[in-house]
């Protein structure tokens, strides 16, 4: 659905609400109000309400098309708040397509992508920041993100948002009661305790936001990139790191040329690991391409791995010379490979650096808990939920304006500190739908797949 497209939330929809390809069980779910009619249509009778009833599927002339099961939700008790028919079929894409097109022919049109989801909170059964957490429990990439999407579909961080604008609400109530008396606005104040309410609420939406922040890691993942010299073990690593070969490994410089990837579960965080060609100075034009696509890694990475020799004569100086290829804000960690070939009399390694063997394992449960550490994934499971970037920017928003409420109301300048508390309960509610415009909910929801 493209940002500007907008369609008849009066027409019935159906769509294949299952994955593609074969499958024992494949779902057709329709939505409007003409289900019940199609169900009469098409099974024969219209299903008990929320019963699931063994059902012939047949075609226009009474053919049977499948023999299965149909559900039957009248609105406003179901998920889009309308009427709902599930018809669970045997999962042969033939069959779905044929159950889809009965529908169509009945009276329905092919749901587009989200549309489902976008009924539900078009009906008030979810809220928007509900409805996103809909795609992302279908995306989750760990057990960690699945469980922090259920978290947000549930409603944990819609209450916790809600929470917030309540709060100023009622700072909002006082203080316009305080505009019809100004002569009485600092007692008002005092009486009110409107600094406390304000710092209080400041402090409640600090936790939401970092809590928000970890959820966005959750959402969007990380990216670390193993950079280092030739023949450090970045490949070695990376297949130590994800369990399996990944990446060529032999004693040849050179040999990766080009990045290679693994998805990996860090502390329940998905993290794409990004294995690179050696950083070095080369007249071979390919090897050149190798490195100027390990430079266009780290310009994306959220984290860079500086691999080392643990036998290098100076650890130091290794560091130091790799440093300029990393841009100046990227966090880093140094790793001292080939820690099982390091002698009893070598030099010391640079003191934060992280010694491991790729090769025997030694060190890499270390390395797991720091990059963990770094990716913030520290934070408790049981209080995590599911955020997006424009939560973390609506709540930084707020923020920034409940600040500035604070400099308004030092000055007593009451109408200001009205407006700047209008403001941060208005940022607020973009989080849940309140004030968000047809674009973006274009955007969001043609995100989804086709049948949610």
């Amino acid at each position: 659905m493209s940002a500007t497209h907008t369609t008849d939330k009066t027409d019935t929809i159906a769509a294949i609400a299952t994955p593609p390809g074969r499958g024992g069980v494949g779902i057709v779910r329709i939505s409007g109000a003409r289900a019940a009619a199609i169900a009469q249509a098409l099974c024969g009778r219209r299903p008990e309400p929320r019963r699931a009833v063994r059902a012939r599927f047949t075609d226009a002339d009474g053919a049977p098309i499948d023999d299965g099961l149909a559900l039957f939700f009248p609105g406003p008790a179901s998920f889009t708040g309308e009427d709902v028919l599930e018809l669970h079929a045997h999962g042969s894409p033939q069959v779905l397509e044929q159950l889809v097109a009965r529908a169509l022919a009945l009276g329905a049109r092919r749901a587009e992508p989200g549309e489902f989801t976008r009924r539900a909170f078009l009906n008030d059964k979810l809220d928007l920041a509900q409805a996103e957490a809909v795609a992302d429990l279908i995306d989750a990439a760990t057990l960690a993100a699945a469980r922090a999407a259920a978290r947000s579909l549930t409603g944990e961080f819609s209450a916790r948002v809600q929470a917030l604008r309540e709060s100023i609400i009622r700072l909002r109530m006082f203080v316009e009661a305080t505009l019809d008396f100004p002569e009485e606005d600092v007692e008002f104040i005092e009486q009110a305790r409107a600094r406390e309410q304000l710092a209080e609420t400041t402090a409640a939406l600090e936790a939401v936001l970092a809590a928000a922040r970890h959820g966005q890691r959750l959402h969007d993942g990380a990216v670390i990139v193993l950079a280092g010299a030739p023949n450090v073990g970045k490949s070695s690593l990376l297949n130590a790191l994800a369990g399996e070969d990944l990446a060529i490994v032999t004693p040849i410089a050179g040999t990766t040329r080009d990045t290679v990837r693994a998805r990996l579960d860090v502390g329940g965080v998905p993290v794409e690991v990004i294995d690179t060609a050696g950083l070095r100075a080369t007249d071979d034009p390919v090897e050149a391409i190798g490195i100027e696509r390990t430079r266009a890694a780290l310009g994306r990475a959220d984290l860079a791995l500086l691999m080392i020799e643990a036998t290098a004569p100076d650890p130091e100086a290794a560091v130091a010379a790799l440093a300029p290829e990393l841009p100046e804000s990227l966090p880093r960690l140094v790793v001292a490979n080939k820690l099982d070939l390091r002698p009893t009399d070598a030099p010391a390694r640079p003191p934060d650096a992280l010694a491991v063997s790729a090769r025997t394992g030694e060190g890499l449960d270390r390395l797991r808990r720091a990059l963990a550490e770094r990716l913030g994934a520290g934070v408790r499971e049981e209080g995590a939920f599911m955020a997006r970037a424009r939560h973390v920017a609506a709540l930084e928003r707020a923020r920034a304006h409940l600040a500035a409420a604070r400099g308004q109301l030092d000055h007593f300048a009451l109408e200001l500190f009205a407006e700047e508390l209008r403001l941060a309960h208005d940022a607020l509610g973009e989080i849940l739908g309140h004030f968000t415009p047809d674009d973006l909910l274009g955007e969001i929801f043609s995100r989804f797949c086709i049948g949610k």
